[in-house]
């Protein structure tokens, strides 16, 4: 059962103060943030990125944005389910075009029922936020009513198994093709549940596990089930003992076997987390990113967990190394379908298209990386995507064109003994995996890698 979230509640308003509201910008640039992710596929990590993010969520102060970042997630994330409390609240449905009221009850509704702020501010700023929009003043009355209507019911409400008729048809019919009714209702509810946050360590799990309240996972990856403030404030971060990494996303870079002293290329490398993992084993790793700025990021991690990786900018097509490498790891670009708990709006923003388009670019990159590699040495693919055409389906596509590599299949030994997560030598994981003790415990990224040697 969904439970509400604790969140600061500094700024909120007891009641209707004099203008300017109290909460009221916070309310206003999250309904804005929703349509934007909604109405026009924007991204949410780009709306609410604090350098380069939405001017309406730039001009908050910092506990107002966390604020807009946890309505936000909690908004859509539960998208499905609010759309089905409203329909059953409303003798007749909203007009078609009352998408700003629309969002400003989805965001009000976001609060009364998953975040830990009080009934009477989610409604009476919502109310405000109507009235002082000519486009919804005639609604303030209805956005009253419905909203004290969710609060009396909330607990009841929350207690709902998730709805799966509201989200997006691409999406679900996907899921069902590729994993059959049962699985893909699983991943749903998954999805519902707002992910803990993992790291990796550089050494000694046990003892981060004690120092920061978490618990060790099959492969050595530390889950936090709650952790207050940032977490850069955490013990341990500034000293780059750690970095925030899905233990899903911990997996592929640990599948090249013994790397130490060898030359590693990480390919579309950038933030960094696997190439942190390939130094960390004693690999001299290079790092290829098409963004010199996403590149100029990864460096900052490295310095911060001082390893000291070679880089270079541009197109994989134009990288000419001198010599051929050991191995390489490609984690290519993918429509991220597997961060669905992570980053919701993926489901609101992203198409079948997307899938298509993106599986051809990473056939391409992987034919590039091939040429990369020594004969004789490995090369692992992967990608945070769930949809088979973008993992399976693609390793059969190249198998069956290609006779310079081979599959190397994965063994259960090397992702901690969980044999489940493997199927015909690939690794394939899901949202709906790693069950735990609580549902904030449980789940992980959906991610696919398959291993190949070059043989000619």
């Amino acid at each position: 059962m969904a439970t509400k979230r604790k969140i600061d509640q500094s700024g909120l308003s007891e009641k209707k103060s004099a203008v300017p509201v109290p909460g009221l910008p916070a309310r206003q640039a999250a309904a804005r943030l929703l349509s934007a992710v909604v109405d026009k596929k924007t991204s949410l990590d780009g709306l609410t990125d604090n350098e380069h993010g939405h001017p309406q969520y730039l001009a908050l102060e910092m506990r107002d944005r966390m604020l807009v970042r946890a309505i936000l997630g909690a908004a859509l994330r539960h998208r499905a389910d609010i759309e089905r409390i409203f329909k059953s609240y409303l003798d007749r449905p909203l007009p078609q075009n009352a998408l700003s009221l629309r969002h400003l009850l989805h965001v009000a509704a976001a609060q009364v029922l998953y975040l830990d702020v009080p009934d009477h501010a989610a409604i009476d700023l919502a109310v405000t936020a109507a009235k002082s929009d000519p486009r919804n003043q005639r609604f303030s009355g209805l956005v009253n009513a419905i909203l004290r209507k969710l609060a009396r019911n909330a607990d009841k409400e929350r207690a709902q198994s998730p709805a799966t008729e509201n989200i997006p048809a691409w999406f679900s019919e996907m899921l069902v093709e590729n994993y059959g009714r049962e699985k893909a209702a699983k991943i749903l509810a998954a999805q519902a549940n707002e992910p803990a946050i993992d790291i990796t360590v550089k050494s000694t799990p046990e003892i981060w596990a004690e120092k920061l309240g978490g618990h060790v996972l099959f492969n050595g990856t530390v889950r936090l089930e709650h952790v207050e403030g940032a977490v850069s404030d955490l013990e341990g971060y500034q000293q780059g003992d750690w970095w925030v990494q899905d233990v899903a996303a911990s997996l592929p870079a640990r599948l090249l076997g013994n790397i130490k002293d060898k030359a590693v290329a990480d390919l579309c490398a950038a933030p960094g987390g696997k190439t942190a993992e390939l130094a960390i084993q004693g690999a001299h790793v290079t790092a290829i990113d098409l963004s010199a700025n996403r590149l100029k990021r990864l460096q900052r991690n490295m310095e911060r967990l001082n390893l000291k990786v070679a880089t270079w900018a541009g197109n994989l097509e134009d990288f000419k190394p001198q010599e051929l490498f050991d191995a390489v790891l490609l984690d290519a670009p993918c429509s991220s379908t597997g961060t669905i708990r992570r980053h919701p709006d993926i489901l609101w923003t992203k198409d079948i298209s997307d899938v298509e388009k993106l599986a051809k670019l990473q056939l391409e990159l992987l034919v590039a990386s091939i040429s990369l590699v020594k004969i004789g040495g490995l090369i692992v693919f992967a990608n945070c995507s769930i949809a088979r055409q973008e993992g399976e389906e693609l390793v059969n596509n190249v198998l069956s064109s290609r006779n310079d590599i081979k599959l190397v299949p994965i063994r259960d030994e090397e992702v901690g003994g969980r044999k489940e997560l493997l199927s015909n030598g690939v690794l394939r994981t899901t949202p709906a995996d790693l069950e735990g003790q609580t549902p904030s415990l449980s789940g992980m990224d959906g991610f696919f890698a398959a291993r190949f040697k070059r043989i000619a």
